[in-house]
């Protein structure tokens, strides 16, 4: 008979980690997401063109890659609190710097640290959650990513917010500040964190996948590919979506980052909503519908103009899906190399995100300068732009195309899930 001690324990072990994945998420998403409103102060104050911004995006995505690339080893060697663990500090760490930072070199390298947190969040939070939920599991990782969708939702209004915050002193809280503010939320998880008992890897060592197995089986490469073109998707129009408004349609600060509020109210609600569809119709179809979803919208927005930027917010609700049901695609077809199979599949991901934002830098800066010779600048700035955005979606609409690949491949196996 077990003693309240020991139900009391027992509830813990379940509880927290729990806590620790939601609240994660929930920071993750600020982290993220608050660089939209910060860009242009960011560039107008140290002088940077667009393609330096995409470079610095490029270059601090190394940085994830780097972390996404040992977090699995540290993880298996170490155990996933101590990852979880540096994740939150290494972030909060970051936040101090870049509010000390005086020029562009330290800036970037305080940057490039915070990239090295979200990286080595990125897959201790997704480990842990293939670990903690194994039933419904589309549904619980849609949940788990729906709170890194409703902080991305408040992220850019509540930056714009800070950033105009007047002091006590009377000077503004600015981009620095507004940076150590979010990022000092990352103590709050870091709490629970400490005190929580999480869950270990159940398969042994001879019943593991091996990494050479992984990396031979085609089905893993269609979900590399899959998952890279929709997180570039994601974190493209993040990234770029206050820059756009504000430069080619001359939108206010506060208007850009309202709209990109709205990209993740519907990106927040996709993740709500969707996981029970994902259950129901399949992780296959779903990716193939979603992402479809997201390329038309992004396209039809940035093709049509003004008028049709609340599309943007429907490519969110299609994206949304996207991250997830891959993570529960991995989590139910390697579920005895669910760490390697998680931390290879980010780590490639995190390549091609590099690649991605040095690609949408250079693509904008390229039309730019182009159609500012043959029409002036401000139609080059607009036409830069709108090609950017159109490589966005794009990628989303490369999405569906392997995921019916993939499709087609599992369904002759027997395989879809």
């Amino acid at each position: 008979m077990q003693t309240n001690v020991e139900v009391q324990t027992q509830r813990k072990v379940i509880f927290l980690p729990f806590i620790v994945i939601f609240v994660g998420y929930l920071v993750f998403g600020f982290s993220e997401n608050i660089k939209g409103p910060a860009i242009p102060r960011i560039q107008s104050e140290f002088g940077i063109d667009e393609l330096q911004i995409g470079t610095l995006l490029a270059l601090n995505s190394l940085g994830f890659l780097l972390a996404c690339s040992f977090t699995g080893l540290l993880t298996s060697k170490y155990g996933i609190k101590l990852s979880s663990l540096l994740a939150f500090g290494s972030m909060t760490v970051s936040g101090v710097l870049i509010y000390f930072s005086n020029n562009f070199t330290f800036f970037s390298a305080s940057y490039f640290l915070m990239y090295i947190g979200n990286g080595m969040l990125e897959i201790a939070l997704a480990i842990l959650a293939a670990r903690v939920f194994t039933k419904n599991t589309g549904f619980m990782m849609n949940l788990s990513h729906f709170f890194y969708g409703l902080s991305s939702t408040a992220a850019p209004l509540m930056a714009s917010s800070l950033m105009g915050m007047h002091l006590l002193g009377g000077g503004e809280l600015g981009w620095r500040g507004m940076y150590l503010v979010m990022l000092s939320l990352c103590i709050i998880p870091f709490i629970p964190t400490m005190f929580s008992k999480f869950p270990n890897d159940t398969a042994t060592t001879e019943n593991k996948l091996p990494l050479k197995v992984y990396l031979k089986d085609p089905a893993a490469w269609f979900i590399i590919i899959i998952l890279s073109l929709g997180v570039i998707a994601e974190l493209s129009i993040a990234g770029w979506l206050v820059n756009f408004l504000e430069k080619a349609y001359q939108w206010t600060a506060t208007s850009s980052s309202a709209m990109l509020s709205l990209f993740f109210l519907c990106f927040m609600l996709g993740r709500l909503l969707l996981g029970f569809i994902t259950d129901k119709i399949g992780f296959m179809t779903s990716l193939i519908i979603f992402s479809g979803v997201a390329g038309i919208a992004t396209i039809l927005a940035t093709v049509i103009g003004h008028s049709a930027i609340w599309l943007f917010s429907l490519a969110g609700f299609g994206i949304a899906p996207i991250y997830p049901t891959v993570m529960a695609l991995l989590a139910k077809r390697y579920p005895t190399g669910i760490d390697a199979a998680i931390s290879v599949t980010v780590t490639i991901m995190g390549v091609a995100v590099v690649i991605g934002n040095f690609a949408i830098g250079a693509i904008i800066d390229f039309f730019k300068a182009w159609f500012t010779n043959l029409h002036g600048a401000e139609i080059g700035v607009t036409r830069g732009f709108q090609m950017g955005f159109v490589f966005i979606g794009v990628c989303s609409l490369l999405c569906t195309v392997m995921s019916l690949y993939l499709y087609k491949y599992l369904r002759k196996r027997n395989e879809l899930m």
